[in-house]
């Protein structure tokens, strides 16, 4: 995030063009891996047009390589001007110099090989071209990766002069690690080659009862046992990450989201393996190519800003005696706030399936959002942290207090955001874990980073996030979505600005010394009293309407009458009379009042069935 402020921040043609670069990289060798896994480049035997025309085919698989095809060009086109850029401005690093040359060399052999695979080859000289292609197209994007983090560490003044240096266990360790993987993946390449999935369907071991018998599934043996080596390399990387390193962000976050996406592979690999649906394939591709990524991240920030054993185990020394650090991880994911979006979420999957649904869905539902939530809370803390600082309410959270560093806080809140669309999309759904998803981006980008300190109408478009987690519930036991589910959706999107707006009366000071625009700050007390009891008087019409599209029977109407009566009340007298003491009274009933009123949904949707 703060590569990508700097690059756009500082007008640089290069950096934009980096930038540009790695995003089409990316998405280039995704859709590559894709087009193997599909067989989907013998749709266009000829080159460089697709079926004897340059417009786009009507075909999925032929549409799908002209779409490369296309990524390609691009690819090339960006690649090619910032290797002129970078020469021709004498002030770029000759690390980022020749880390161009090398992704431009290597995307032009990639070229032709394409070019080649149209040809006609025998089977063998193809497998080979494949594999051949395959490895220069993570060259390629670990070229383009070492170009933008050298680039970045320049124009911040940390990048340092000579040969990366490798001077500590941990930095070889690092090294090493990428090197393994590399193998890990060309292995897998030629597996997927040669001998086929089918041969080893079984997981660890090809057979769950006995070993190999063949010679083609002891080569998936051994591809597993190189898995099960890098990983355990992972394992010890991650955990002297976080003894030695808790305060060099970039290495630390890296290190990180590099076990974490690892392991979302191995999650996903081991789901695929009884049988799959399309979209896992996709994303199990997509995640190898995010684990190199990290990989070659991780250890070209461990290369480039160096430090010594002594430096390493001073840091280790003086973090080695805090206490609480589980305590202080769990108060990032702002627990009380996850309750309740927990409670919403359960009730969503009663309410739409009608019946208790399966234990094991609800247990991977609640999990992983309480990791989706949680983790956009820490990313919240992270990104608030010097706000936080200067308000009486937070200034004792983990991050502004000292007790934990950004990097910390940063390194956990993506963990957790990542692990729980990965749950999800393993255990529960693929609908349910784009919602989640979607639900992490809204709060993390569009609410915390867009919204809060921009408008004062934060809150009131910013309640979509919170709003998202019934969806999920739905999604996740009914595999889609209504209206009545997007009624659930309305209910807390109105709940919400009434709710914090009462907070925000309580601390008004606070987010003015902040310079956060909430609506007490920007348009007084008054005009934040009376919306609240507007908002308020919307959102109990709303709910009392729900039972004409079928939400909810005479228990919810007589609970939802009696709750919204005692709810309006609340309000009225925060709009009337005003003072701390009755907006802080409104902030806890309104908290209450959800959690009792998605309890009389699940009550009714139980007893109607």
């Amino acid at each position: 995030m703060r590569e990508a402020s700097h690059f756009l921040n500082s007008r640089s043609s290069l950096g934009v063009l980096l930038i540009a670069a790695v995003i089409l990289v990316y998405a280039l060798s995704l859709s590559g891996g894709v087009m193997r896994v599909n067989q989907a480049s013998a749709a266009c035997p000829d080159w460089p047009t697709c079926l004897g025309h340059w417009a786009p085919p009507a075909g999925e698989a032929a549409l799908l390589a002209y779409l490369h095809r296309l990524l390609t060009v691009l690819t090339t086109a960006v690649t090619l001007g910032s290797a002129v850029l970078a020469w021709k401005q004498p002030e770029t690093p000759r690390m980022v110099r020749g880390a161009l040359v090398v992704a431009v060399l290597s995307l032009g052999v990639q070229i032709l090989l394409g070019a080649a695979f149209t040809w006609d080859l025998a089977a063998s000289i193809q497998r080979w071209a494949s594999l051949l292609h395959q490895g220069l197209s993570a060259l390629f994007l670990a070229s383009v990766v070492l170009a933008v983090i050298a680039w970045t560490l320049a124009g911040r003044g940390l990048l340092v002069t000579g040969k990366p240096g490798y001077r500590t266990w941990f930095g070889r360790l690092s090294l090493i690690h990428v090197g393994l993987l590399f193998l890990l993946m060309a292995s897998g390449s030629a597996l997927r080659a040669g001998a086929g999935e089918a041969l080893c369907s079984g997981w660890p071991l090809c057979s769950p009862l006995q070993w190999p018998l063949n010679q083609a599934q002891w080569l998936h043996l051994a591809h597993r046992l190189l898995v099960a080596l890098v990983a355990g390399l992972q394992g010890v990387i991650f955990v002297q990450a976080w003894k030695k390193y808790r305060t060099h962000s970039g290495v630390f976050v890296a290190t990180t989201l590099m076990c974490v996406l690892f392991c979302a592979q191995a999650l996903l690999g081991a789901r695929m393996v009884a049988g799959f649906p399309v979209y896992l394939l996709a994303v199990h591709q997509a995640t190898a190519v995010a684990v190199w990524a990290a990989a070659v991240g991780q250890a070209a920030l461990t290369g480039l800003l160096p430090r010594s054993e002594a430096e390493e185990l001073a840091e280790a020394g003086a973090l080695s005696g805090r206490r609480g650090l589980g305590k202080d991880l769990l108060a990032l994911t702002k627990p009380i706030v996850v309750a309740l979006l927990l409670v919403t979420t359960f009730a969503g999957m009663v309410i739409g399936a009608r019946q208790w649904p399966d234990w094991h869905l609800v247990f991977w539902t609640l999990l992983a959002g309480f990791m989706a939530a949680g983790g956009s809370g820490a990313l919240n803390q992270y990104i608030d942290r010097a706000d936080d600082g200067k308000m009486q309410r937070t200034q004792r959270r983990p991050i502004p207090s000292g007790r934990l560093t950004p990097g910390e806080g940063l390194a956990f809140g993506l963990a957790m955001a990542l692990g729980s669309f990965y749950l999800m999309l393993a255990f529960v759904n693929l609908l349910a874990a784009l919602l989640s998803l979607a639900g992490i981006i809204y709060y993390v980008v569009v609410y915390s980073l867009l919204l809060k300190k921009t408008t004062v109408q934060n809150i009131v478009i910013g309640g979509g996030a919170g709003a998202i987690p019934p969806l999920v519930g739905w999604a996740a036991a009914t595999g889609s979505l209504n209206v009545p589910s997007a009624l659930l959706f309305a209910v807390v999107f109105l709940w919400t600005p009434p709710h914090f707006w009462a907070l925000a009366l309580v601390r008004r000071r606070d987010y003015a010394r902040a310079g956060v625009p909430m609506l007490p700050v920007v348009r007084g007390e008054a005009e934040t009293r009376r919306q609240i009891f507007l908002y308020t008087l919307q959102l109990v019409a709303l709910t009392l309407l729900l039972p004409v599209i079928g939400l909810g029977g005479w228990v919810y109407v007589a609970g939802a009458s009696l709750l919204g009566a005692w709810l309006l009340s609340a309000a009225w007298r925060v709009w009337r009379r005003g003072g701390n003491a009755l907006a802080w009274k409104m902030y806890r009933y309104s908290s209450m009042y959800l959690a009792f009123l998605f309890m009389l949904l699940m009550a009714d949707a139980l007893i109607l069935g």
